[in-house]
């Protein structure tokens, strides 16, 4: 995720760049009236890792996660609540890949699983903004979302003795971020970073108690950083 953190950071420098003008003492505002209005709307792009959390029944070798980055896309509604606070809903769509690795296993087919995740996720958010300087303004943003897994697997007779992994396909976060908002001429634009942690557990147990598989899984929860580009 460290290219994604690269990235963001510049982004804002780009930005700060062509907006350190707005440090002045008469900056010509751009959108002065953008957040003055009861409902606005947007949309937004972005990327994603998903990575996993494991709670283990003994103290034996860890399951490995090899994490890739995936992408987000999805719609906006905000209502305002008052000058530095704004109620978010944000349904979008998230898609990730995770490779896990189980250790134990001679064979690669039984090592390795690839979990392919797609998220409808739904989260309402808490937006608390500073006072609007020149044409930006920093946000603190967190609040819970409920997701559904569309690629769970969680009614599949088969588990991974026959090659799959299987998740639940409902799951219930909470998520914390911060971000910027920068006025341009003609629209909002806001990149921001975005920490989602599974509430619930989202194991799918294998059939077998026993499994090399899941046997010594207590829990497993989704741990993801979003970097989303908002259009306003």
């Amino acid at each position: 995720m460290r290219r994604s953190f690269l990235l963001l950071i510049l982004i804002l420098f780009v930005h700060g760049t062509k907006l350190s003008a707005q440090f002045n003492e008469k900056p010509i505002l751009n959108l002065e009236n953008e957040d003055k209005r009861l409902l606005n709307w947007g949309y937004f792009l972005g990327f994603n890792q998903y990575d996993f959390k494991f709670e283990y029944r003994n103290d034996l070798q860890d399951i490995l996660v090899n994490k890739s980055v995936g992408f987000n896309v999805g719609l906006i509604g905000e209502l305002r609540l008052h000058e530095h606070f704004d109620l978010r809903f944000e349904p979008g769509l998230y898609y990730g890949t995770r490779t896990l690795g189980f250790p134990g296993f001679s064979q690669e087919n039984d090592a390795i699983r690839e979990v392919k995740s797609t998220y409808i996720n739904f989260p309402l958010l808490l937006k608390a903004s500073t006072k609007r300087i020149g044409n930006w303004k920093p946000f603190l943003v967190g609040g819970v979302s409920a997701s559904l897994n569309l690629g769970s697997n969680e009614a599949s007779l088969d588990d991974n003795s026959s090659g799959t992994f299987r998740m639940k396909k409902q799951v219930y976060n909470y998520e914390l971020g911060f971000g910027i908002d920068f006025y341009t001429e003609y629209f909002k634009f806001s990149p921001s970073i975005r920490g989602v942690f599974a509430i619930t557990d989202e194991l799918v147990p294998d059939n077998d108690p026993s499994s090399p598989w899941t046997g010594n899984i207590d829990a497993l929860r989704t741990r993801g950083v979003f970097v989303n580009f908002t259009f306003e």
